[in-house]
């Protein structure tokens, strides 16, 4: 489990009609959260729907959680909750109060599913899956931001122990503020070993230098597409990968590059709440 982009075997997901749960729940909340418009009920249920069944078809089993009434609409965004590692999962404290009941929601999922869970992130340590990729099997590469701060990074770097032999701080700009949902994968999609999808205006120099050295071509994000979210790809494996519909560009450079691309219309699960397929689901085993 410890990188982003072998091919996914199990996949965590929880379906619009659990974290939404109706469409009064949607109108109380979507304001205080930050979306940008009140997503449609029974559109997102069909477009879980429609996710899930291109990841089956793609060769995913696609483990569902359930509905929880201490959690609030931005828990269909699953990935945020948990980090992954070749020895467990390590739930996360959430950067954003109003989601820190979540991974404890998500925990007798993940029992249920019969995935470890090394520990949790607590005290002031705040930490959010969208902030961390893995590459190179041990090399942990981690956002210092307003979602992830460096005493979660200590934390959890103690729970992985010997399973990372190296963390790479990524300081990560202001952009539009602390309320604003930036993280590390805003700007970078891995989709091969030696491919990754990004937006370069706002990559740290030296990230993106350390990148180009390790070998990793990197396929740009136009300034029309980023914010449809066309840098928020999801690797099911290598250059085979699954993105939101309406960014023609982004897809045909990822084609040029050799990528097979698979599209899914994400109007109301993804656009609407900014998170794309990556934010929608937490891989539990790849390879």
């Amino acid at each position: 489990m410890q990188n982003e982009t072998s091919k996914i075997r199990r996949v965590l997901m929880k379906h619009a009609k659990d974290a939404f749960v109706s469409q009064e729940k949607l109108a109380s909340e979507w304001r205080s959260l930050n979306y940008l418009e009140e997503p449609d009920f029974s559109k997102a249920c069909a477009q879980s729907d429609t996710l899930a069944d291109i990841l089956i078809g793609l060769g995913c089993s696609v483990e569902w959680l359930g509905a929880d009434e201490t959690v609030g609409i931005d828990s269909i965004y699953v990935r945020d909750n948990a980090i992954t590692s070749d020895n467990g999962l390590v739930l996360c404290r959430m950067g954003k109060e109003a989601r820190r009941p979540e991974p404890a929601a998500m925990a007798p999922g993940l029992k249920q599913a019969g995935v470890p869970v090394l520990g949790q992130i607590d005290g002031t340590g705040k930490i959010e899956g969208g902030d961390l990729i893995w590459l190179d099997g041990n090399v942990l590469c981690v956002a210092d931001g307003y979602r992830t701060n460096a005493e979660g990074v200590r934390q959890l770097t103690e729970f992985l122990g010997d399973a990372v032999s190296e963390v790479i701080t990524v300081p990560l700009p202001h952009w539009n503020g602390p309320g604003d949902v930036l993280h590390l994968m805003s700007f970078i999609s891995p989709i091969a070993p030696d491919l990754a999808l990004v937006y370069s205006r706002i990559m740290p120099v030296f990230f993106r230098n350390w990148l180009q050295e390790r070998g990793i071509e990197l396929v740009e994000v136009p300034d029309e597409e980023y914010d449809s979210m066309a840098c928020n790809v999801l690797a099911v494996a290598p250059r085979v990968a699954v993105m939101l519909e309406g960014n023609p560009v982004t897809r045909q450079r990822l084609e040029k590059a050799g990528a097979d691309m698979h599209l899914y219309d994400g109007s109301e699960i993804s656009a609407k709440g900014c998170g794309g397929p990556t934010c929608l689901t937490r891989p539990l085993e790849r390879g």
